[in-house]
């Protein structure tokens, strides 16, 4: 969507463009709703962190390697969007361009039109910068974890704004490569062929949060990829092992993040524990069915669960309706995974629900494929009041749920939701918020 479309990408994706252009949208999601639809929000504390994803004021650091010209109408409710960026740029100790058409409301004033065609121009003529010699990168979560050079392979902790600087040094200069860190846990430097601004005959000299490390330099085509991470509290210039369960690129969550790749919804052919809980599965599978042919343009695959192949869990994200005695796969994986779920009980760390009115929903890298997830009995998870205004449709679950079936679903929860929690960069169970 325009100008909100414009903001998330640029933030998000910052090496791609040569300049960002957003008219009016939105950067985030509270004060959006609450200028746009006075709508006063009350969120619960996964939902707060949930807004991370999207939210643009905490990436705004990432725009310095993205040029920025926002326009806004002076009468348009949506400026909204670009003047709340301008404090965000202001942090990073930056100065937001936003051009401003008088007495305009939700559409270009043409003088402002011609000011915005000639900044851009210039912008274009100069070009993307392909191999920037100093990078700043913010994120939050793996999803969005490259630019220009750098790649972050790990964090520290999920929805807590993790922050690199990198700076290529000079050949004469004691370190070829300073680097600080804040929330990383590993990354990676990838140049191209051709990229390297580094000598291919000697050792490079990284500098890495104080540490002094020495990495082989450039191979002859001038590429050149080097992987860091932390142990026990010290840098290391290597790949930490991949025998390891951990959240990364693509295998992060929450839910949500199973629906951005091929998926699979995978129907119950057995016997259930409960019929409360088999008729609010088969309903709430059908509804998402439903609702990402409406919201998505989509036909969801289904299968039964007897019907799943070998190359169904090495392409997709299997999305497992049911519970261990109706759902085969899911019966399958059960022993692996970190909760437990019997006729008589819902079982999550040290936290117990009662198995004939509770269901579990969650996300976690499929036992039978890690490079794929397994989602249990959810969709997408923002439901029908979101569709009043797009700022609404982020996630709104985090990686696992218990909803409470005596509450039947509405427009915004499957039912009660009466616990909720991420799990841990080792795909754990956190202890309980008691």
């Amino acid at each position: 969507m325009g100008g909100a479309g414009a903001w998330h990408m640029a933030v998000h994706y910052p090496d791609k463009w040569f300049a960002a252009n957003p008219g009016a949208g939105f950067s985030e999601t509270p004060e959006f709703l609450k200028s746009f639809q006075k709508q006063e929000l009350a969120p619960t504390w996964f939902e707060e962190k949930l807004w991370r994803l999207y939210d643009c004021p905490g990436w705004a650091a990432n725009l310095r390697h993205c040029p920025t010209v926002a326009y806004s109408g002076d009468m348009d409710v949506q400026k909204q969007a670009a003047d709340i960026m301008e404090p965000a740029f202001a942090r990073e100790g930056m100065k937001l361009v936003h051009v401003i058409g008088p007495e305009t409301k939700h559409s270009y004033h043409p003088a402002a039109k011609a000011e915005v065609e000639a900044r851009l121009a210039s912008l274009a003529r100069a070009g993307r910068q392909r191999v920037p010699h100093q990078l700043q990168f913010v994120t939050f979560t793996l999803r969005y974890n490259r630019c220009h050079w750098l790649r972050v392979d790990e964090l520290d902790q999920h929805w807590n704004q993790a922050r690199v600087t990198a700076k290529l040094a000079s050949q004469e200069a004691p370190f070829g490569v300073v680097v600080k860190t804040q929330n990383v846990a590993a990354l990676t430097f990838e140049f191209a062929p051709g990229d390297a601004p580094l000598a291919l005959t000697q050792p490079v000299k990284v500098q890495l949060d104080g540490t002094s490390l020495e990495v082989p330099g450039p191979a002859s085509d001038g590429s050149w990829q080097v992987s860091f991470h932390r142990a026990a509290g010290v840098w290391r210039a290597e790949r930490r092992p991949d025998d390891r369960l951990l959240k990364r690129h693509g295998l992060q969550g929450p839910i949500d993040d199973a629906f951005m790749d091929s998926f699979l919804m995978v129907h119950p052919s057995g016997t259930p524990f409960h019929e409360t809980t088999a008729l609010w599965v088969d309903a709430e599978m059908e509804r998402t069915v439903e609702q990402w042919r409406r919201h998505f343009r989509g036909v969801a695959r289904v299968k039964e669960d007897h019907e799943v192949t070998d190359e169904d869990i090495a392409r997709s994200n299997l999305i497992l309706w049911g519970d261990p005695s109706s759902n085969r796969i899911l019966a399958k994986i059960a022993d692996r995974l970190p909760f437990a779920w019997s006729k008589q009980a819902v079982l999550v760390g040290d936290q117990s629900f009662a198995g004939d009115r509770h269901a579990l929903v969650a996300i976690y890298p499929n036992p039978l494929n890690p490079q794929r997830y397994v989602v249990l009995n959810s969709g997408f998870t923002f439901r029908e009041f979101a569709h009043l205004n797009n700022a609404r449709q982020v996630p709104v679950l985090p990686d696992w749920a218990v909803v409470d079936l005596s509450t039947p679903p509405g427009n915004v929860w499957p039912g009660k939701i009466v616990a909720a929690d991420f799990f841990d960069e080792r795909w754990g169970v956190k202890a309980s918020k008691k």
